[in-house]
């Protein structure tokens, strides 16, 4: 029988794309989100209902997997309080491999909510892999930048002119159904794309792709976080978000690493290859 591995945020981005990677390489799949009708059908894998704030569905999750990708929800400032209950209870069921996305960085602020998370599953005893990307691609084309681009062709954030090594989940995920697969345990990997690129850059790149202008505006730190409190964004996110891109504006988030080819032996997909594959998004 093939090892199972459960995915928690199995609808997001990352997500699905490793569980793409992980039935490619013959594992079966247990997709674990609030909506699991949400989650695509396919044979080898399992829709399963999970919220970190209902122990019921974290127990019901864990029952006999092998494997585990935890991924916290995002730019919450409460991720300790949420995932480490389920790398305990992960631990007590027998899981025998966590894998845990990160960020970037992460491990340069022993503060930071992700880092607590990273030191307890390091102690935890259960074999780990741990995944820190840099910001996904696919911001541009589904997550929450695309709006931006699609209804008033620009990007609008407080990024200066800082670069941003950014990736794509299809190599993120590449690696983490590597270290499933390969068993690399004990690991941290600092994940990146092969190149540096600040917003302007990034921009004209869509722009030639579509064929019409798309502009990067620079906003003050305030504008954009008033701007994501107007959508509705929760004030703990909010300050999460300006920290964001306070590492960027500081160059924290130019770092290029051989990470990706390191484990795959593929070189991570460039902007440019990115933006010509996914400019229908736009």
């Amino acid at each position: 029988m093939n090892a199972k591995i459960l995915i928690t945020g199995a609808t997001g981005n990352l997500g699905r794309a490793v569980g793409h990677a992980l039935v490619q390489r013959n594992f079966t799949v247990r997709a674990a989100a609030r909506n699991p009708e949400k989650v695509e059908a396919a044979a080898t894998v399992e829709r399963v209902k999970f919220d970190f704030t209902a122990a019921d569905t974290v127990d019901a999750a864990l029952t006999g997997v092998d494997g585990l990708l935890l991924i916290a929800p995002p730019m919450d400032s409460e991720a300790p309080a949420k995932l480490l209950p389920v790398i305990a209870k992960a631990k007590a069921r027998g899981v025998k491999h966590i894998v845990l996305n990160s960020a970037l960085g992460a491990d340069q602020n022993e503060q930071s909510p992700l880092r607590i998370v990273e030191q307890a599953l390091m102690q935890s005893g259960v074999p780990y892999t741990i995944v820190r990307p840099n910001f996904f691609m696919e911001n541009f084309s589904t997550g929450f930048i695309a709006p931006m681009i699609k209804h008033q062709r620009g990007i609008f954030l407080a990024a200066d002119d800082g670069k941003t090594s950014f990736i794509s989940t299809r190599d993120i995920a590449a690696v983490v159904a590597a270290a499933f697969a390969e068993k690399l345990v004990g690991q941290e990997y600092n994940l990146t794309g092969p190149e540096a690129l600040d917003h302007t850059q990034a921009a004209k790149l869509i722009s030639e792709a579509v064929g019409q202008g798309v502009a990067y505006h620079a906003l003050p730190e305030a504008a954009m976080l008033q701007g994501a409190r107007d959508n509705g964004m929760p004030e703990s996110a909010v300050q999460y978000l300006g920290a964001l891109y306070s590492a960027v504006r500081a160059g924290y988030c130019a770092a290029v690493t051989d990470d990706v080819k390191r484990v795959t032996g593929q070189n991570p997909l460039t902007f440019q290859q990115f933006v010509k594959a996914n400019q229908a998004c736009w």
